[in-house]
């Protein structure tokens, strides 16, 4: 998994953390859930009987996997309060040939963890011991938010994600389980930078799921994982599942397998455990999880048992956060999406090569849960979830636009956006994942008749400040926030414009400008050294040395250019810390800068002994060193940002 390619998709919506699966695969099937184009459907039942449910998944599945080259699924379907099908198909193990199971097979649901995060702090706000509008500060007696904005973030702005939080990625794995942190310490000591103020807009955050986990455990005196089997695994009868890690030895047997597909042949991914438990340390079985969306569906109830009373379950599937009115946004932790004009409360997760997804839909009473043990060549999902909207919940008129303003207090919407590049509101500032947005930027283009060009898409004027998708079902919308900076928000994700020197084509011109000064500087020193013996002329000591210095400094940075690009492409995962070989290749920045101050240094003592072309040529290196460093300093590539 490349370090940097895990936030190109940030890219962004669930996930969990592997460096490509934290925000690319959940956001991958968030997104592809909401920009499915509708096909021709046949009629909708109230409640899909299980011949039907059978015969669709049998061939979806079968189709999918095969596509893709997944090992192995796992699928339930919940309607009218009970299981209306669920199966496995294919390997949950594919060593030992054991094949999945609704029943027993565990799946590691990663993100979809938030969703019983979520409801453990309604439970504690049921009982007043929480208030979803208080300053989280007043819950935390280990380590305190500090005060960057005048608003403090509250846990409603938690479970909305817009908290205003940069997103981190280093470090939130650990290959056992010594390895892991007291989640107290682990927040405190990798706390995300606070980069814009709360409640402006979504930015998904696994930081503030698990402080949010770290509260409930705070408020109820009990860990995480004991609280969640105590208050809603127990409750649901969820026998089959844990939140905690490693699963326990009764439950350990049963734990699915994850593979990536290399070369023909499927390579078995490694137990890695999440230091920020809240935000998806949950193992469960198909039909565990089928309990988990009868209840919720219910209103909190799973047969004669409760996890949440029926104010309190409302109360949490109601909106409570949307960028624009018009368009989808959270409510209470679940993300909305629109699917066939339905309304669709869900969570997707992606973590170690298992991609999973939840999706309710209240007006139909109905819920879907697939897993999936791998990634293989592309995304199964993306075969199995629209065409099962498409057979069982065909499409419905969506909601006519009633132009509203933008939901951001203080804010409001342009009617048409400023063009430039926007990267997505869930992206690194204080770390060297910050260079991600270099490869995760998208322009935005307006076009004829008001039209926007943005991801691939064309976007056709609906509202004022209001845009929908050509030939699927997202909408964006234009968002002005705190300082007039200006973002566009899609059903799902948000995006913010960056200033013209983050911009790619201008970050580009500034390598390309070091590169070409870097090799003259390199090929030059040996002809200059031909030409003085030609001419036997000699050369001041501090002149040379400047030159020298100047030559070794270009070095450096082509070299640090060369295996930098090579990281941005390569297969190089920082989910467990930055690798030693990458660590080391971040002196090389440091180097240049070294050499770079010497040799002007050197070249000023020097100066007056030079020739005006030698003198011209070493200015023109220098500005081209000048170039990188800055570069470097930028992207917090120089000094330590790990």
């Amino acid at each position: 998994m490349s370090v940097f390619r895990s936030m190109l998709a940030a890219v962004c919506a669930a996930l969990m953390v592997p460096v490509p699966l934290v925000i690319a695969v959940p956001l991958v099937i968030a997104v592809l859930l909401a920009i499915a184009v509708p096909r021709p459907a046949a009629a909708a039942t109230d409640v899909p009987d299980e011949r039907a449910l059978a015969g669709f998944f049998d061939a979806a599945m079968a189709d999918a996997l095969a596509a893709d080259h997944v090992p192995g699924a796992v699928v339930s379907v919940v309607g009218g309060g009970k299981i209306l099908f669920s199966k496995g198909y294919g390997l949950a193990d594919v060593e030992n040939r054991r094949p999945f199971d609704p029943d027993t097979s565990m799946v590691r649901i990663a993100s979809i963890t938030k969703l019983f995060t979520w409801t453990a702090v309604m439970q504690q706000v049921q009982q007043g011991k929480l208030d979803l509008k208080a300053d989280v500060n007043r819950y935390l007696t280990e380590f305190r938010i500090p005060a960057t904005y005048p608003r403090p973030i509250t846990l409603q702005d938690l479970m909305d994600h817009t908290a205003g939080f940069e997103d981190r990625t280093i470090g939130v794995g650990s290959r056992t389980k010594d390895d892991v942190p007291p989640l107290a310490d682990y927040l405190a000591r990798n706390m995300p930078a606070r980069v814009r103020p709360p409640g402006e807009v979504s930015a998904y955050s696994n930081y503030g799921a698990a402080l949010a986990g770290h509260i409930v455990s705070q408020v109820s005196g009990q860990p995480y994982d004991a609280y969640v089997r105590d208050h809603i695994l127990d409750p649901l009868a969820m026998r089959h599942s844990t939140a905690a890690e490693p699963v326990p030895a009764p439950l350990a047997a049963d734990l699915a397998r994850s593979y990536d597909y290399e070369d023909g042949a499927y390579r078995r991914k490694p137990f890695v455990f999440d230091n920020l438990a809240p935000d998806g340390s949950i193992s469960a079985t198909a039909n565990d999880m089928a309990h988990f969306m009868i209840a919720h569906l219910q209103d909190g109830r799973f047969g004669d048992r409760r996890i949440l009373e029926e104010p309190t379950a409302r109360l949490m599937h109601r909106r409570s956060f949307a960028a624009d009115p018009r368009i989808d946004g959270y409510a209470h932790g679940f993300k909305e999406q629109t699917l066939n004009g339905h309304r669709v409360l869900m969570h997707d997760g992606g973590w170690e090569g298992f991609q999973s997804a939840l999706l309710l839909v209240p007006d139909a009473g109905l819920g879907l849960f697939v897993s999936m043990n791998g990634l293989g060549e592309g995304d199964a999902a993306t075969m199995v979830i629209p065409a099962f909207f498409d057979r069982f919940l065909p499409e419905r008129q969506r909601a006519v636009p009633d132009g509203g303003a933008s939901a951001v207090p203080g804010g409001g919407a342009s009617a048409v956006p400023a063009e430039g590049f926007y990267k997505p509101t869930r992206s690194a500032e204080s770390s060297i994942e910050k260079v991600v947005a270099l490869t995760g930027s998208t322009r935005l283009r307006v076009e004829d008749g008001g039209k926007l060009a943005f991801r691939g898409a064309t976007w056709s004027p609906l509202a004022p400040g209001l845009y929908q998708q050509d030939g699927g079902t997202q909408r964006l919308a234009l968002v002005t926030g705190a300082g007039g900076a200006a973002y566009v928000a899609t059903d799902g994700t948000a995006y913010q414009r960056v200033p013209w020197w983050d911009t790619p084509p201008v970050n580009a011109v500034v390598v390309l400008l070091f590169a070409v000064t870097a090799l003259t500087a390199v090929l030059g020193l040996p002809v200059a050294a031909v030409v003085r013996r030609v001419r036997k002329r000699p050369v001041p000591r501090a002149w040379r040395a400047g030159r020298v210095l100047t030559g070794l400094a270009a070095a450096a940075g082509l070299v640090f250019v060369v295996l930098f690009t090579l990281v941005l492409t390569g297969d190089t995962s920082i989910l467990l810390g930055v690798p030693a070989d990458v660590q080391a290749l971040l002196v090389l920045p440091l180097l240049v800068l070294a050499l770079a101050v010497a040799a002007t240094a050197a070249t000023v003592r020097g100066w007056r002994h030079a020739g005006v072309l030698a003198r011209g040529h070493q200015v023109v290196v220098l500005a081209g060193l000048l170039a990188l460093v800055w570069f470097c300093g930028h992207w917090n590539l120089l000094g330590p940002h790990l």
